[in-house]
């Protein structure tokens, strides 16, 4: 199990204007969305943990070693990150090029990269589009070919910036796959989300961020119960809570599946 243990993290981009207050977490071998309004600090923070940026002060640790002081390049075997735009991380005019750099990048051979790569694509439904320019694909396929480039890498934690944005019922539904599969795997998954009923979903772990605070950190569906907390960080409940208030229930359901089977009892079918 991954253990990442962040404490007393601060962060400024300018003298005086912190964007990080104080950050204390622990993260454990779970899946974790990390929600908030912008500006609230959700990139900034995961820039921290990949290596991209170094914090003013506080420790980041991954199962007990520290590792505030190693590059990005060190921290590449350990730590995958997916951009929220994929323009910013794609480079290559192939892509199961694409997909190879990465692995190739930490050290995997060439025949363990392409075979990473292949059924890397293959999970996020590309198979059919390996001699293809990525360019010529759309943003939410360009998005898919990231997500495989970091599966592909085969590392501990991977994080997601805004996976859903662009993406279709079909690609979210991709989604939710591979982040239960990266689960299963004792992989520790952590993702920004605006989407709040993505996030109640798919998620054991919910940690909201305000204003470079953290405002609550617990299991999904307790933290979706705290109407007040998510008010003051200018979030909204899933849309499936609201579905179930106008039925006249108040017992907390997350997903779309736990409803109807309750509704279906309520009602006597």
């Amino acid at each position: 199990m991954i253990d990442m243990s962040i404490e007393n993290l601060h962060f400024a981009y300018a003298k005086g204007q912190d964007i990080l207050k104080g950050i204390t977490l622990d993260l454990k071998g779970s899946s974790t969305a990390i929600i908030g309004q912008n500006g609230a600090g959700k990139s900034t923070f995961v820039k921290l943990l990949k290596g991209l940026i170094k914090p003013d002060s506080g420790t980041i640790k991954m199962n007990g070693e520290d590792i505030v002081d190693l590059t990005a390049a060190e921290l590449s075997q350990h730590i995958g990150m997916v951009f929220q735009n994929p323009n910013d991380q794609i480079f290559k005019n192939k892509v199961i090029n694409e997909v190879m750099f990465g692995p190739l990048n930490i050290g995997q051979g060439e025949k363990e990269a392409h075979a990473n790569a292949l059924k890397a694509l293959k999970s996020v439904g590309l198979s059919h589009h390996v001699d293809e320019n990525p360019y010529d694909l759309s943003l939410s396929e360009r998005k898919m070919i990231t997500i495989a480039s970091i599966l592909a890498m085969d590392t501990d934690v991977v994080i997601f910036d805004e996976p859903t944005m662009g993406q279709d019922f079909a690609g979210k539904e991709i989604l939710k796959t591979i982040i239960k599969d990266l689960q299963d795997d004792g992989k520790l998954v952590l993702c920004i989300l605006h989407d709040m009923d993505f996030a109640a979903e798919v998620f054991e772990q919910t940690i909201v961020l305000n204003e470079g605070r953290v405002l609550l950190d617990g299991m999904t569906h307790e933290v979706f119960t705290n109407e007040d907390i998510l008010k003051q960080a200018h979030l909204d409940q899933p849309s499936i809570m609201h579905v179930a208030e106008q039925f006249g229930i108040t017992d907390t359901y997350v997903s779309e599946e736990d409803l109807i089977d309750r509704l279906a009892k309520e009602f006597g079918h």
